[in-house]
């Protein structure tokens, strides 16, 4: 199915209107690096997106908004890691004008509204409340892919790839990554003995007694290898998922699905529906079957865990900002003589 195109201001609703989860936190001075410098290739940009948008049409590039912070681990490893392999940096500065904007700073950016705002006003406005988010921006200001959270360099060179060759009105990018080049995996779908088998029936018109969480995995998955050895092992992760009714689903699978508002559909149907780009991804839903949170990208232990007490402790709504949350979720642990390991 060929998306339609997105106009600015649908841009805006869509960006406005979506929950984004993803790895990310607030660190402190001692459990993160500090200030993280952006690559010197990446563009000095004045922040008037229209005008950045015109000078990569005219480049014949697209535009990549970074947005970090400093203190963040993830966006300490999107530049060491990532911004440090040469294909990948080729890539990037080949295909893409790249612009940083720092969720907490004061610079005045000015979007296609031709509004002028702070750069932390401006990344509230479009919700990003984690970091790293990159949005790949088309010729006319769409977003071409929104990457939330960090991937590690195989799946962003994918990234790279989809956006540089134009694929987002031919396929989405979760099935232009069924035919690109896998990582080296074990070639396991994974169990769990927390997680519950079929029926795959989500039905939450009448409120369930507990929130749901789904996993969603596939047997060729390199990142779901690490989960199972890692973060599901963890006994405050399996406490926290004792909270919950838990599923794993095949991503790409044909098994039969009740979504939570009723509808007869598939594990690959429903995944789509809800727009599940990456493996593994965990959509968390509330009682009455409503989306609450996901995480979707590269994550360790601590972050797993904060996204789920952050759901089944109800937290979500009273704290809007997950890293507000895991900021004080991390000084609760130390104030109890705990140590905090934002990349365990």
């Amino acid at each position: 199915m060929t998306p339609a195109p997105e106009t600015p201001w649908n841009l805006l609703r869509l960006a406005c209107g979506m929950l984004l989860c993803a790895a990310c936190a607030i660190a402190t001075a001692a459990d993160a690096p500090g200030e993280i410098e952006v690559p010197a290739w990446f563009k000095h940009s004045f922040l008037d997106l229209r005008d950045d948008l015109r000078e990569a049409a005219a480049a014949n590039k697209r535009l990549l908004v970074y947005f970090g912070q400093n203190g963040c681990p993830y966006c300490k490893r999107l530049m060491d890691v990532n911004f440090s392999q040469k294909d990948i940096v080729n890539k990037t500065r080949k295909n893409f004008d790249a612009i940083e904007i720092n969720i907490y700073g004061s610079r005045e950016v000015t979007w296609l509204d031709g509004r002028t705002r702070s750069e932390k006003d401006f990344a509230a406005l479009l919700r990003v409340q984690f970091t790293p988010t990159l949005l790949f921006l088309d010729e006319k200001g769409n977003i071409a892919l929104r990457v939330n959270g960090y991937y590690p360099p195989h799946r962003f060179m994918a990234a790279l790839d989809y956006v540089s060759q134009r694929n987002e009105h031919k396929m989405s990018f979760g099935e232009f990554q069924k035919s690109y080049p896998r990582e080296p995996d074990r070639g396991v779908f994974h169990d769990a003995p927390f997680f519950r088998g079929e029926p795959y029936d989500f039905d939450r018109r009448k409120p369930a007694t507990r929130a749901l969480a789904i996993f969603f995995e596939q047997q060729n998955c390199s990142g779901c290898d690490e989960l199972h050895a890692t973060a599901l092992k963890a006994d405050l992760t399996r406490k926290l998922l004792a909270r919950f009714d838990v599923y794993r689903l095949n991503l790409h699978g044909g098994e039969a699905v009740t979504a939570p508002n009723g509808a007869k559909t598939t594990a690959a149907r429903w995944a789509r529906e809800l727009n599940v780009l990456y493996v593994p991804s965990v959509v968390l839903f509330d009682r009455r079957g409503r989306e609450v949170f996901r995480v979707e990208a590269y994550v360790r232990t601590f972050h797993l865990q904060a996204a789920l007490d952050y759901v089944a402790s109800g937290a979500y709504l009273k704290e809007p900002s997950f890293q507000r949350f895991v900021q004080a979720r991390g000084d609760a642990i130390r104030a109890r003589g705990g140590h905090v390991d934002l990349m365990q």
